[in-house]
């Protein structure tokens, strides 16, 4: 119990630049409150006393926020930032490492009896607000971002955004691995975002561009072709669209509204 506790706090340390000490941890952290009190519930829920791990359940909530139904599983070094408003449901499983904000739901989609809400595998961050529903794996070291929706399973290392949920980056398991080592070297990826993660509305306009310069090239060697045969097309210039002078117009606006 007091090493998983040690191990908990130190996790904090280096996920969270704002935490000074273990003291200041221990008595202003509700994620800490939440994940001791888990603890001596599930214990409690283990040995049949059921009645009873949800009694002191709904007592963590009141003081913290957070909801954590005691048949839950949770492993080492879970860390709960914020944390208002978090709800983990009772069949869900989260492994080591894992990392979970404010506003995240852990939830199940089905009223049947069984197996109905996710499984966190080791080293998952779930960013603010974001919503993973039901009895599936999310896999090692992916990365659910702020406000997504997640209603199907996860591979590892893979980034999930938007709503529905949809991947944008994935990686092999070994990846997986070698980035989790690298958030320890250069800091954590908070709310399960980075500063280079893609913005799926510029994808989505790089591709239609892209789309239109290919057409735009077999326009002109279809028009090559017609005047070889002979035929008559009037020379037009076309302007040209630069994604590079857009990209940076983008990050001007972006940077004058903030």
């Amino acid at each position: 119990m007091f090493s998983r506790l040690k191990e908990d706090i130190q996790c904090i340390l280096e996920r969270d630049p704002a935490a000074r000490n273990t003291f200041e941890i221990l008595t202003t952290y509700p994620g800490v409150w939440a994940v001791i009190m888990h603890r001596m519930s599930h214990a409690l829920f283990n040995s049949g006393l059921k009645w009873l791990a949800r009694l002191l359940s709904n007592f963590t909530r009141f003081f913290t926020g957070i909801e954590i139904h005691p048949g839950a599983k949770i492993g080492s070094r879970f860390f709960i930032d914020h944390g208002m408003g978090v709800v983990i449901g009772e069949t869900a499983e989260i492994g080591d490492d894992c990392t979970l904000y404010h506003g995240v739901t852990l939830g199940g989609t089905s009223w049947n009896k069984g197996k109905r809400h996710p499984t966190l595998s080791d080293n998952v961050v779930v960013g603010a607000g974001a919503k993973v529903l039901g009895p599936f794996t999310i896999g090692e070291g992916a990365r659910i971002g702020s406000n997504a929706v997640v209603l199907r399973e996860v591979p590892a290392g893979a980034t999930v955004v938007g709503i529905p949920g949809h991947v944008i980056g994935s990686q092999h398991h070994h990846k997986a691995t070698q980035r989790h080592d690298l958030d320890k070297k250069v800091g954590f990826d908070a709310y399960g975002m980075s500063p280079d993660m893609p913005d799926p509305v510029a994808m989505a306009f790089e591709g239609l561009l892209d789309h239109i310069h290919a057409m735009d090239q077999r326009l002109e060697e279809i028009s090559q072709v017609i005047k070889d045969l002979g035929g008559d097309i009037a020379d037009a210039d076309l302007p040209e669209i630069d994604l590079e002078d857009m990209s940076t117009e983008s990050t001007d606006k972006d940077q004058g509204n903030t």
